[in-house]
């Protein structure tokens, strides 16, 4: 049987973040993207979500390469978390392959790493496959798209772009280049998807640069800017507006530090001698001639301007007529942690600035009109939208068919899929798929917190546990010591006589119809239980501990 080519989605498709993409072909696979998702409200205690690579593992000695299209944390966060399993190279433009070093370093795994650099409108040939690159505009600098020529046919992956007239960095998409593959011939185009949903054009970056300028101009006090730590971009108009308005510019957070210490080395960020200075020094200067740029846009617990707001932060501490610019979109599931930050900026007294008051940020995804641009630009026989909630997937494939796509050429699937193209370029979606559950990183753990421990912890967390301690004589199975009932979030023991008396003489009476071993800890859970939601209508966790002397 003849080779066929499979795009498989890992990660990105059905969702916001952790995009993984492969493309595989007669045992050849090369991965695009290696990113993490911030966790859900219900995902108690868990730090970040990354792809599942079991799928790679299995096959981990046909994976030629990892080419990454930018530098954002949902395209390179779970580098960290996959390179120990999966020795691959790395392919990345400078900035990028810098912002991947930063994070390597912190993990301590940068010299295991082979990292190469790739300019745009470069070729690298990962046998079978030869992969173009062109550049796109986004919100950081340095985006890619990948065109990877397979025995195929072409398959085109746009990366996350928009049409930006005029970017920060001046580098405009390279309308060329994929003029150029329309011309050739694309067998398929993988799309951004993440402003399907938004009709018309996604505004410049630099249309920013008046509206910060409004705000520094009213700002009488500090102004402190929180945004992504990898969002280049918007530190450098950050920069520049302190500039303008002669200003000092604090970066706080390591990460974000990092960041930016290597885009200055790089040429990425334009920064005046003199204006960045330590957050230790800002009590040098009035308050009216400090900007502090930091993390906290998605209203993370552990980010700096969350710390600032909770007087929480050991060298900075919100204050009344500090002036606040959030510039990020909320990522989905983090509308919560933002509307709980943003209360506790206007308690302490802040002029705040975000989104809904005032334009202070803008996309980097690329709108309708920008989505018909690039499909008309490249022309492809199918569609595959990518990086994306469902909805958005499926709005996107509405708006391929509009131009022309046949229906049956434009494929909605969700991460796990794999799209198959046999010999002769024609496509289908197979009937297998592959394995692509959400995999959650909880400190140094891996996986190992799965759908039991988090039902468990929601458990702990609504109700509370309780704890019987008896010790019983080995021979006779009589009392020697207890019962004992230690409580935590169901009821506070004191003002629970009663309670807490009705369960010892439960287990009392347990203990009396005998029994040993784990059956006698099943039966008294069991009794425990019962009990506990007959007097409470409560369920907490119950944990009897059985010892034998």
């Amino acid at each position: 049987m003849k080779p066929k080519l499979r795009i498989i989605p890992l990660g990105g498709a059905g969702e916001i973040g952790k995009n993984m993409t492969l493309v595989e072909y007669d045992g050849a696979i090369v991965v695009i993207d290696a990113g993490l998702m911030f966790p859900e409200s219900d995902m108690l205690g868990v730090d970040i979500v990354i792809p599942d690579i079991a799928y790679l593992l299995e096959h981990r000695d046909q994976v030629r390469g990892i080419v990454i299209t930018h530098g954002h944390e949902d395209h390179i966060g779970a580098l960290p978390h996959v390179l120990p399993r999966i020795n691959a190279p790395i392919y990345a433009t400078p900035l990028t392959r810098g912002l991947i070093q930063v994070k390597l370093k912190a993990h301590r795994l940068l010299k295991e790493t082979t990292l190469h650099t790739i300019q745009t409108r470069d070729t690298i040939h990962l046998d079978p496959f030869t992969i173009e690159t062109f550049h796109v505009s986004h919100s950081v600098p340095d985006g890619i798209g990948l065109a990877i020529t397979t025995p195929l046919g072409t398959v085109v992956h746009s990366g996350d772009f928009k049409f930006d007239p005029s970017p920060v960095d001046g580098q405009l998409t390279d309308f060329a280049k994929l003029a150029e593959l329309g011309g050739r011939g694309v067998l398929a185009l993988m799309s951004d998807s993440t402003n399907s949903d938004s009709p018309g054009h996604t505004p410049s970056e630099t249309s920013l640069t008046e509206s910060f300028a409004r705000v520094f101009a009213l700002a009488a006090g500090r102004i402190l800017i929180a945004t992504f730590a990898s969002n280049i971009s918007r530190i450098q108009q950050a920069i520049d507006a302190a500039v303008r308005f002669n200003r000092k510019v604090a970066i706080v957070g390591r990460s974000m530090q990092d960041n930016v210490k290597m885009a200055i080395e790089l040429g990425y960020l334009r920064v005046p001698e003199g204006v960045l200075i330590r957050l230790d020094q800002i009590h040098h200067f009035a308050a009216n001639e400090i900007v502090i740029v930091c993390t906290g846009g998605q209203g993370e617990p552990t980010s700096a301007l969350v710390r600032m707001a909770n007087h929480d932060h050991k060298q900075v501490t919100l204050a009344a007529g500090d002036t606040v610019i959030l510039s990020a979109t909320p990522i989905p599931g983090n509308e919560e942690m933002i509307n709980r930050t943003l209360d506790n900026l206007f308690r302490a007294g802040a002029f705040v600035y975000y989104s809904e008051l005032m334009h202070v940020h803008v996309s980097g995804h690329a709108s309708q009109e920008e989505q018909k641009l690039l499909i008309n630009l490249a022309r492809p026989k199918y569609f595959i939208p990518l990086h994306g909630e469902y909805r958005h997937l499926v709005l996107h494939a509405r708006l391929a068919q509009s131009l022309g796509i046949p229906p049956e050429n434009t494929f909605v699937v969700e991460n796990g899929a794999v799209v198959e193209f046999d010999e002769r370029g024609n496509a289908r979606v197979s009937h297998a798929t592959v394995p692509a559950s959400d995999v959650l990183v909880d400190g140094i753990g891996i996986g190992d917190v799965g759908s039991t421990v988090l039902r468990e912890r929601h458990h702990l967390s609504e109700d509370g546990f309780l704890v019987a301690l008896v010790t019983l004589d080995a021979h006779t199975g009589e009392i020697v010591f207890g019962p004992e009932i230690i409580t935590h979030g169901f009821v506070y023991t004191e003002a629970a006589e009663d309670l807490i008396a009705g369960a010892k003489t439960a287990i009392a009476d347990t203990l009396r119809k005998g029994g040993r071993g784990s059956a006698l800890s099943v039966k008294l859970k069991d009794v425990l239980s019962q009990y506990l939601y007959r007097q409470t209508h409560r369920r907490p966790m119950v944990i009897p501990v059985v010892t034998e002397v």
